[in-house]
């Protein structure tokens, strides 16, 4: 890739073969960060404080049914976390990452401004309840129309954002340098710290504003904090390397399964090691791929025939007729991970409960701090899960990795995917634990004194609401296993040269979840509401059984363990022959000690 500062352009100097060589970038390094890290942290502060409490503003304020509500926040959710693909590609193959981050930005702030402008204009939201919390108006078509215009302007910036801010921030340092690789590790940790203090801020305090003080005003903040990322960023353009898009590895991706499909009547040959084609591998960023025997209907691609042109270069004249060995090897490397990228797909449906149905539980529980008046906002309570992650990683990183170590001889502990089934297993264990907790609850609201009426027109049970905490700490940690193994998994395994992919599809895994869960919640509704059966997921939970859902998804878990353990034995790891972690440690050791 090539890149380019927002300074002046120097003069390029010219090439042995009469080429323009491009100027020397020059890396501002850690000069840029007091712009790119806040711009990343205001932007979270204003976006995830306004998603984390959505469910209880549309149920609240616009009136929806908690079913409508949840599934509504499933689809926000889901296409938040699948536009990154389409924003990945945009970024790689045309406007580069600068552009799309920037554009992205300001979407994101117009979307915060149309949503505190519906709950502050009172002709954008229906109008209140009577004191009885009954005769409650849903919104008008209009009310929705504006509504979703702010969702759909949020969701642009979404995708825009999520796969270039980490890509970007990391551009800003010289990666051929020691400082610099340093540098790049140093953002990382910075990042995840400021992603984290975001949401812990945004879980507490701006949820506490916007659901005891006022709702404007507490979308307000959010939209102040989103101009100040817009603000952070732009002040710092002329200090960025911007690296220019060259082309999406989509291309290289299509002309390996065109290759191969047009030449599926060919034999493949008996030793394709020697026999694909296999052209001189010149790129330095991107490691050469040895052969593996997986998937071999993709090795047709690069068998050569007598129609397949070779230019003096040595590379195909037509690559959507004859591709290299190496691009053959690349999709084989993205389609080992498709498998286990399906499983954390079903893992992250029990996550997803932490802004949905544990919400509507904080909500008909007993939410008092002690014995003082102070109530815990219910969608503040998913802050237990990331004080577990936090917690549990530095832990993790610094005291059990290092006996672990000497008990099982892997650098990490760890293998990742031992750590992703790790996380599978503890999410499981969360929802058997969340359907006990629910059975609890509700077994107060129906046999004991009710402490009022929830939002929902339900008895709000005298069951303390941290005893959601349990659950929500072992998804945190479910998290910490599965998420970031998730997260090192494709950034290693994938490609150097589809690392932005990864990002996207990690994003899309999320999103696949996001859409499931809200096909489950809808077909759950219908199915267990018929002929006078009891909803399990009625808007009153004491009226459902919100503690089968949960054993529900646990049941699913159970088995997507299962299928997880089978992939995970088939699966090859990427860069050498033999496939197995073990041997890419020994490699690693190798390398190590040479250098």
């Amino acid at each position: 890739m090539t890149a380019t500062t927002g300074e002046k352009p120097q003069e390029m100097e010219k090439l042995e073969n009469g080429t323009e060589a491009e100027p020397e970038t020059k890396y501002r390094g850690w000069k840029a960060m007091p712009y790119v890290i806040g711009n990343e942290t205001f932007e979270k502060l204003g976006t995830i404080g306004t998603a984390a409490n959505l469910l209880v503003y549309l149920t609240t304020i616009f009136h929806l049914k908690s079913v409508t509500a949840a599934t509504t926040l499933n689809i926000f959710t889901g296409t938040t976390n699948l536009t990154p693909v389409l924003g990945a590609f945009l970024s790689d193959t045309y406007l580069g990452r600068y552009i799309t981050l920037g554009s992205a930005s300001v979407s994101s702030l117009l979307g915060m401004l149309v949503l505190t402008l519906t709950a502050a204009i009172s002709k954008l939201h229906p109008p209140k309840c009577d004191d009885r919390g009954q005769g409650c108006a849903g919104p008008s078509s209009v009310q929705l129309a504006v509504l979703l215009c702010s969702f759909g302007l949020l969701v642009i910036g979404a995708g825009g954002i999520r796969p270039c801010n980490l890509a970007f921030g990391a551009d800003q340092f010289n990666p051929r340098t020691v400082s610099g690789r340093r540098g790049i590790n140093s953002f990382f940790n910075w990042y995840y710290f400021t992603f984290t203090t975001a949401m812990m801020i945004s879980s507490t305090f701006i949820i506490y504003v916007q659901s005891n003080v006022s709702w404007a005003l507490g979308l307000a903040i959010p939209t102040i904090l989103m101009f100040f990322s817009c603000a952070l960023f732009f002040l710092g353009t002329r200090l960025y390397v911007r690296v220019k898009p060259e082309g999406s590895p989509l291309t290289s991706i299509a002309q390996v399964l065109v290759g191969a499909f047009r030449k599926r009547g060919l034999k493949r040959p008996d030793d394709p090691k020697t026999s694909l084609f296999d052209p001189p591998h010149l790129s330095s960023l991107v490691s050469k791929l040895p052969y593996t025997d997986q998937f071999r209907c993709l090795d047709k691609a690069a068998i050569r025939t007598p129609m397949d042109e070779i230019k003096p270069n040595g590379h195909a004249a037509n690559p959507w007729r004859l591709c290299s060995l190496q691009q053959v090897e690349q999709v084989k490397c993205l389609a080992r991970i498709i498998p286990i990228w399906t499983t954390g797909i079903i893992f992250y449906v029990a996550v997803v409960q932490e802004t949905t149905f544990v919400v509507f539980q904080g909500l008909q529980a007993d939410r008092r701090f002690g014995k003082s008046k102070f109530e815990i906002p219910a969608a503040s309570f998913n802050v237990f899960a990331m004080l577990a992650l936090t917690i549990w990683i530095p832990v993790y990183d610094r005291i059990l990795v290092r006996w672990l170590r000497r008990v099982t001889g892997r650098e990490g502990g760890f293998t990742l995917l031992q750590r992703m089934g790790i996380g599978i297993v503890l999410s499981v264990v969360a929802m058997i634990v969340a359907g006990l907790v629910e059975e609890r609850r509700r077994s107060y609201a129906l046999h004991r004194p009710a402490l009022g009426i929830a939002p929902s027109g339900g008895a709000i049970s005298s069951m303390s609401s941290f005893w959601l905490v349990p659950q929500l700490v072992l998804l945190g940690l479910a998290e910490a296993f599965n998420m970031i193994g998730q997260v090192e998994f494709y950034y290693k395994q994938f490609p150097e040269n589809m690392r932005s992919l990864a990002g996207g599809l990690l994003f899309c895994g999320l999103a696949c979840a996001n859409y499931l869960s809200g096909f489950m919640v809808t077909v759950v509704h219908r199915t267990t509401g018929r002929h006078g059966k009891d909803d399990w997921l009625a808007s009153d939970l004491n009226q459902g059984r919100l503690d089968y859902f949960y054993f529900l998804i646990a049941f699913i878990g159970v088995f997507n363990f299962i299928f997880f353990i089978a992939f995970a034995s088939w699966y090859r790891y990427k860069g050498l022959e033999d496939g197995s972690e073990i041997a890419l440690e020994k490699s690693k050791s190798t390398r190590s000690s040479l250098v």
